[in-house]
C-alpha cells in the first residue's frame, strides 16, 4: 500500500499551516538534485514555504562527468546563499546500476526495450532515496519534475516510476511552465550555474519510452534485481562532509 503523494498544491497547503502555527517542526524533504535548472528551484521554492530540505545527488559517472558534481556542490552552496539554510549534501553513485539496466535491456536487440532505461534508472534513484530519507528522518522525497517536460515525466512513466517506493513524493514545480522556472532560477542565481557546459547522460536511449506499463518493466527488474542495485548506491554513499569535498 503507497502512502499519500504530494503534489504541488499539498505543498502549499503544508506550508500554509507551517508559517501559521510556527512552534509545528517544519516538514523535511530529501531533494533529488541533478545539477540542471529545475531541481535547484524545487528546492529553493520548498524552503521558501517552510520545508527543511538535504539533498542526494545520484552520479551517473561515467556517463557524466566531474563537472556535474561540481555544479551540484555550487548549486547547494548558491541555494544556501539565498535562504540562509544549510543544506546537507549526499551523493550516491548510479553509474553502475545505469550500466546493468542498459546490459539486461539491450538483450533482446529491441529498441522499444531499450527505451524503459529512463524509466527503469528513475525506480531505482527513488529506491535510493528512498532509504535515505528514511534514515535521515525525511518526511517526503522532492523533485524537480514537471509534467510532460522529459519522457520520464509523462503522466504513464510517473505513475510507473511512482510504484518503486512507499514514501510521500513532492512535486513542487509539477505544473509550472519552464519558462517560470527559468524566471525563478535567473532571480535565485542558480541558472547561470546549472548552465555550465557539462556532459548530458550518455546512456540515454535513442526513443525513451513515454508510455511505460507495470506489466512490461516489472519482468526486467526482477532479472536485474533492484535489491542488488540498492546495495550498490548505499555501500557507495557519500555523507555531506565526504560529498563537499569529492
Amino acid at each position: 500500500m503507497k502512502e499519500t503523494t504530494m503534489t504541488a498544491n499539498d505543498t502549499s497547503m503544508a506550508s500554509a499551516e507551517t508559517r501559521a502555527d510556527a512552534p509545528v517542526k517544519p516538514m523535511k524533504a530529501l531533494v533529488l538534485l541533478s545539477g540542471g535548472i529545475d531541481s535547484p528551484v524545487a528546492m529553493y521554492e520548498l524552503i521558501q514555504d517552510g520545508w527543511d530540505v538535504a539533498a542526494l545527488h545520484m552520479d551517473n559517472r561515467p556517463f557524466t562527468d566531474d563537472t556535474y558534481i561540481e555544479k551540484v556542490k555550487m548549486l547547494v552552496e548558491q541555494v544556501e546563499k539565498v535562504t540562509g539554510r544549510t543544506i546537507p549534501l549526499y551523493v550516491a553513485d548510479h553509474g553502475r546500476n545505469q550500466t546493468t539496466i542498459a546490459r539486461k535491456l539491450s538483450e533482446d536487440g529491441e529498441a522499444t526495450t531499450r527505451g524503459l532505461q529512463c524509466v527503469l534508472c528513475k525506480r531505482q534513484m527513488y529506491r535510493t532515496a528512498e532509504a535515505i530519507a528514511r534514515e535521515v528522518g525525511a518526511h517526503a522525497i522532492a523533485t524537480g519534475e514537471s509534467l510532460g517536460q522529459v519522457a520520464s515525466q509523462t503522466m504513464h512513466n510517473l505513475a510507473v516510476e511512482d510504484d518503486a517506493i512507499s514514501f510521500p513524493m513532492v512535486r513542487p514545480l509539477l505544473g509550472l511552465d519552464k519558462e517560470d522556472i527559468i524566471e525563478v532560477a535567473r532571480r535565485i542565481g542558480t541558472f547561470e550555474v546549472s548552465t555550465i557546459p557539462s556532459l548530458c547522460c550518455s546512456i540515454l536511449p535513442d526513443r525513451p519510452a513515454t508510455h511505460s506499463s507495470l506489466d512490461r518493466v516489472l519482468p526486467y527488474e526482477e532479472q536485474i534485481g533492484a535489491g542488488e542495485l540498492l546495495k550498490v548506491s548505499m555501500a557507495n554513499l557519500k555523507g555531506p562532509a565526504e560529498s563537499r569535498d569529492a
